[in-house]
């Protein structure tokens, strides 16, 4: 890139110290040659010293179970986005990193990790997974989420969804990425029609409160307009849990 965006280490002002684990896993396809990727264009010093990095060859991971371009993650990938699907097929090496960190008040380890990822792309690097995020990016639309100038808001480091639920009329509303940030995923269930757009909204914003350091406490009441006894917050889940492979605070929304 020749002119890098520095990425910012945002503060969390409403950080309140948690039991939580941040953990981090992403996948670098592409051509790498030897020395050091110049994250410091990018304001980066370098890996935090809590995150591995191990290279591979592509064949080498052929036949190992956590592939994310095997199964089912795979073919999600490829309705996903299937040109950058086909880059990082081709790709003769895969970079994996992976970190755990204590719970942190600013987000310094995600602004190093993206420096060196922003790197990397610069010196052979042509496709990132996101297996957290079940997103698969090439160079390009790597850089267009999360190279933007002041700081990539925190909605692109979030997946929100929206499946039906067999109630005919509702839906459940759920997030995918605040693992990144230490908090649990949010699970809003028997969403009607009339009410997914405020739903959506809430769920975004309860997102970004706890990106910010909030915590939600199991049975904790969130205020919603429209609902006289609110929401009545409930933890659950674990890193094993396929939905989010993370902790969720799941409410229900009222008849």
């Amino acid at each position: 890139m020749s002119t890098p965006i520095y990425l910012p280490a945002w503060q969390r002002p409403h950080w309140q110290r948690s039991d939580e684990e941040i953990v981090l896993q992403y996948f670098v396809y592409g051509e790498f040659g030897s020395g050091r990727a110049p994250s410091q264009d990018y304001g980066s010093p370098g890996l935090p010293k809590e995150v591995s990095l191990s290279s591979h060859r592509q064949s080498d991971l052929a036949s190992w179970d956590g592939n994310p371009l095997h199964g089912a993650l795979g073919k999600l990938l490829e309705r996903d986005d299937p040109q950058a699907c086909a880059l990082a097929k081709a790709a003769p090496q895969v970079l994996v990193l992976h970190g755990r960190f204590p719970d942190q008040p600013d987000t310094g380890y995600l602004r190093d990790t993206f420096g060196v990822l922003a790197a990397l792309l610069d010196v052979g690097g042509m496709a990132i997974i996101d297996p957290q995020l079940l997103s698969v990016f090439s160079a390009e639309s790597w850089r267009r989420r999360y190279l933007v100038k002041d700081g990539a808001p925190i909605r692109n480091h979030l997946l929100i969804l929206r499946d039906d639920e067999q109630r005919p009329g509702r839906h459940w509303i759920h997030t995918r990425g605040m693992r990144a940030f230490g908090r649990p995923d949010l699970s809003l269930r028997q969403v009607p029609d009339a009410a997914l757009d405020r739903a959506g909204l809430l769920v975004e914003r309860l997102a970004q409160l706890q990106a910010l350091g909030a915590r939600l406490e199991d049975g904790q009441q969130v205020e919603v307009d429209g609902i006289a006894e609110g929401l009545t917050a409930r933890l659950g889940g674990s890193f094993d849990d396929p939905r989010f492979n993370n902790r969720y605070v799941e409410f229900s929304w009222p008849d």
